[in-house]
């Protein structure tokens, strides 16, 4: 057998390629949307794609089943629950597939999603232990699938939830102990709270260990896992919705269009926003006026799906040669209305100074020397609650980053404003937010909430 586990971590996102080298064939799960690896992968190894296999309507990423069947040719597999506007395979609840040697067994496990899937794998027909399970969102490491993404279109998360502990009792407890978890999520991924930074596990160290599963009851359980869920980001629902629409496919090695100044100005006049992607210290020493700034060095289309809308069009200023990249892990969440990127922007931006502004950032020495000096003072709070419930600045508004676009109606733009995250990336993203929407005075915290506790230790 043929296993390999591909995780990508700025999505916190793993999806799989099985193959049986006896027979060349091979499937691919929930493929990410730029699928050059998976196929290269299973060329070199003698394998041929026959399926890609999707275990639910993923929320935070746009998968690739597509791009991945019309590259090779593959049919593309959901669970018979879920319907597509494309053609599809309905794979039946306790249905084998067979790839040779290789055996692979379907379980309806709803909870996360009604129509999620589990896929237990099987390196002989024969085995009575398999070699693992791939959970989906139904497990994960040290954590379970949230149930309340669908609760706004037609789903409650107490109706899911209830589900989930069903599939997680009946469906994946009873295997053994040795069965190996490969989950679709890692640490970091909003489709959970407690997610590990493992990437894999045994179904007898989950038992063992993992919160949810040792509730007691369902009540319990319920209880446990859908309350202190993260905000989930905006483009979740898009996404959701799309990952079942027939749709226009990614072409990876294309780059966006090469715009000068000029025409880097008639786009953004007629409503492109401009999304920099470079690092919030180069951002903050002098950025085109207007502009949201979202590192390419971090959780870049998560966070830039959290503040832009998905119906916009986007002109992007990166670093010489990163201009693929950021389309692309854009791409990922389906953000493909990329007009262009911007030439040479640092030296456009030293030959219109004009058009150029710094950002105010201030350490946690001279935030706390200041703050009380400054009049009218306006002190957010743009993390996670989870993060929240552990300690936060006297003061200040707790807005996670991912709704702020949405609640900046309850902040005043005449104020001075100060926000902090945990260590200074999502911070800038913020404030950038809040200079496009027209706030006059913002600033962020250098370092975050981290900076400030060293200098004022919590209870101080």
């Amino acid at each position: 057998m043929k296993f390999t586990q591909y995780y990508l971590d700025c999505l916190s996102q793993a999806s799989y390629l099985i193959g049986d080298e006896t027979t060349g064939r091979a499937v691919v799960v929930d493929p990410r949307r730029d699928i050059d690896e998976y196929v290269n992968d299973a060329e070199a190894d003698g394998l041929k794609i026959e399926m890609v296999i999707e275990t639910h309507f993923h929320a935070d990423f746009l998968s690739g089943h597509l791009e991945l069947a019309a590259a090779t040719g593959a049919e593309i597999g959901f669970s018979s629950v879920g319907e597509t506007e494309f053609p599809s395979r309905a794979l039946e609840d306790g249905e084998r597939y067979s790839l040779g040697e290789v055996e692979l067994e379907f379980l309806h496990t709803p909870g996360h999603t009604p129509e999620s899937l589990s896929i237990v794998v099987y390196e002989h027909a024969g085995d009575e232990i398999p070699y693992g399970v791939l959970t989906g969102d139904t497990l994960f490491i040290g954590d379970v699938g949230r149930p309340d993404l669908l609760a706004s279109i037609g789903f409650t998360r107490d109706e899911l939830a209830d589900s989930l502990y069903d599939s997680l009792h009946n469906k994946l407890l009873p295997l053994p102990d040795e069965t190996r978890v490969y989950p679709a999520h890692g640490a970091g991924s909003a489709c959970g709270k407690n997610l590990s930074t493992e990437t894999s596990s045994t179904m007898g160290e989950q038992r063992a260990s993992n919160y949810a599963l040792l509730a007691p009851d369902k009540k319990t359980f319920i209880e446990l896992v859908t309350e202190g869920q993260p905000p989930a980001p905006g483009y979740f629902v898009y996404d959701a919705v799309l990952n079942r629409k027939d749709r226009e496919l990614l072409d990876e090695s294309a780059l966006p269009e090469a715009l000068d100044f000029e025409a880097f100005d008639r786009v953004v006049a007629e409503g492109a926003m401009i999304i920099d992607g470079r690092n919030p210290d180069e951002f903050g020493a002098g950025h085109l006026i207007g502009s949201i700034n979202v590192g390419l060095n971090g959780r870049y289309a998560e966070f830039a799906g959290s503040v832009v809308p998905h119906d916009v069009d986007m002109v992007l200023v990166v670093d010489d040669g990163f201009e693929r990249e950021a389309k692309n892990r854009l791409a990922r969440i389906g953000f493909d209305r990329v007009v262009g990127y911007l030439k040479h922007p640092m030296a456009v931006m030293a030959s219109n100074p004009d058009r150029v502004e710094r950002s105010s950032r201030m350490t946690a020495t001279e935030f706390e020397s200041r703050k009380g000096d400054i009049d009218g003072l306006q002190l957010v709070d743009i993390r996670n609650p989870g993060e929240t419930a552990l300690g936060t600045i006297d003061g200040a508004k707790a807005i996670p980053v991912g709704q702020l676009p949405a609640r900046i109606s309850e902040l005043d733009p005449a104020r001075p404003t100060v926000l902090f995250c945990a260590g200074g990336y999502r911070s800038s993203v913020g404030a950038s937010v809040l200079r496009e929407a027209g706030f006059e005075d913002v600033s962020d915290i250098l370092g975050g909430y981290g900076a400030w506790t060293e200098l004022v230790p919590a209870g101080a």
